[in-house]
């Protein structure tokens, strides 16, 4: 890949982190700042944004580097689901359920946009560049955007299915994950940048978002009611609180993902065989099932606050995967990543624009099929924290679809090839 030096220039784990908090925490003291000049910055780019662009921007330099760092596993597995379960301790359900089914319709169009984005972007370019389009076995293209297809809807163990199935070579497979990464990232940034300025779209759309505002007003409303300074006897109850049932997600997803995969071999391809979706399933869960306690009354100390952060940091170790400059390595293959996606978005308006939908449903609908559990909770306590767990509920729907739905569209792309 193109960087600054050969070699990362920090790769000591423990380095990494420290300069992730360091960039996190210049960001989030600039964008409360009282200071004229960052007040109207930050009006125009989201802070949240610059937590996952500046990283990659590390990455890019050489500075840093996404690949050799276990940073981002360690924050999608212990931090993500500590962050659920902190960020869904004062949930309203019933608020959720009542925000209608616009949510799930916006999720579908999602995976209809993937689904036939594929093969649309691959005719496109063939039209141009047919040698692209001419490998043969392994090397076929479409046996490698079918991975991107797996990824696109649902998440890693979807890609996984869609590699065993297809079979396509190591390289062009490294080069698929690559596209993978920087276009679904571009996108991610978009819809970020998207939530600071949702009630500009949700005019277009002529969308009625007053459910979302609601909701959220709830939630605030009952933080504000319930709000205290914190003792460490607090703080300590509510870090033991989130990493307790991630704990038990661990447990669970290490006996249930095997035992599935073992005796009910068919159900991986609902994604039941993978730890991963199990953990965030559990946490969830968990998290949901103590709003409906005196655990809810954790949120008082902070409990929200800590889940933010955890959330921020993986928002960190995503943007550090990404490096810009491998654009350059296969120029083609981003081609039709880009246009891939760009179908997916143009489909998101139009299903939108026709039933009133607010931007909240586009962000959240597409990244639970392009981001999975590890991105949709982030676009969705872009509008408000508390929101997170309709990010996360419509991710775990993606793991159900996402096989069938890829496996549709790797075809489709291999009749057209």
């Amino acid at each position: 890949m193109y960087t600054l030096f050969a070699a990362p220039v920090f790769t000591n784990d423990a380095v990494v982190l420290g300069i992730l908090l360091l960039i996190l925490a210049f960001i989030f003291v600039t964008s409360n700042s009282d200071n004229p000049k960052w007040q109207k910055f930050y009006t125009f780019v989201p802070s949240l944004l610059l937590c996952y662009f500046i990283p990659s921007i590390f990455n890019s330099l050489g500075l840093i580097s996404g690949e050799e760092s276990n940073l981002y596993f360690v924050a999608s597995r212990y931090l993500l689901p500590a962050s659920l379960v902190l960020l869904t301790l004062s949930i309203d359900f019933k608020g959720i359920i009542g925000l209608g089914p616009k949510a799930i319709i916006m999720f579908l169009a999602g995976t209809v946009g993937i689904m036939i984005g594929g093969p649309l972007a691959l005719i496109t370019v063939s039209y141009f560049a047919p040698e692209m389009t001419a490998g043969a076995g392994p090397e076929a293209l479409w046996r490698g955007l079918s991975t991107i297809a797996g990824s696109w809807i649902g998440g890693g163990a979807n890609q996984t299915a869609m590699f065993e199935v297809f079979d396509p070579s190591a390289d062009l497979f490294s080069a698929m994950v690559t596209v993978d990464i920087i276009v679904a990232n571009i996108w991610l940034a978009f819809l970020l940048y998207g939530a600071g300025i949702s009630e500009k779209i949700d005019a277009w759309f002529k969308a009625d978002a007053s459910p979302i505002t609601e909701l959220r007003k709830k939630i605030e409303d009952y933080r504000a009611n319930v709000a205290k300074i914190p003792t460490l006897a607090d703080i300590t109850t509510i870090v033991a609180v989130g990493f307790v049932i991630t704990a038990i997600g661990h447990l669970g997803a290490d006996a249930i993902a095997p035992w599935i995969g073992e005796n009910f071999p068919q159900l991986s391809n609902l994604s039941l065989d993978s730890e991963f979706f199990w953990i965030i399933v559990i946490a969830t869960t968990g998290g949901l099932a103590l709003s409906f306690t005196r655990a809810r009354k954790l949120e008082g100390a902070g409990a929200s606050k800590f889940g933010s952060l955890f959330l921020y940091i993986l928002v960190a170790t995503i943007g550090m995967k990404m490096n810009v400059m491998a654009i350059f390595e296969s120029p083609g293959f981003f081609l039709i990543g880009l246009l891939w996606i760009i179908i997916h978005v143009i489909i998101l308006f139009i299903v939108a624009k026709i039933i009133n939908a607010p931007f909240f449903f586009i962000a959240v609908g597409s990244q639970a099929n392009v981001g999975g559990a590890a991105s949709a909770p982030i676009v969705a306590s872009a509008f408000h924290p508390a929101l997170a767990p309709v990010g996360v509920l419509l991710a775990v729907l993606g793991y159900a679809v996402g096989t069938y739905a890829a496996y549709i569209c790797a075809i489709m792309m291999q009749f057209v090839s």
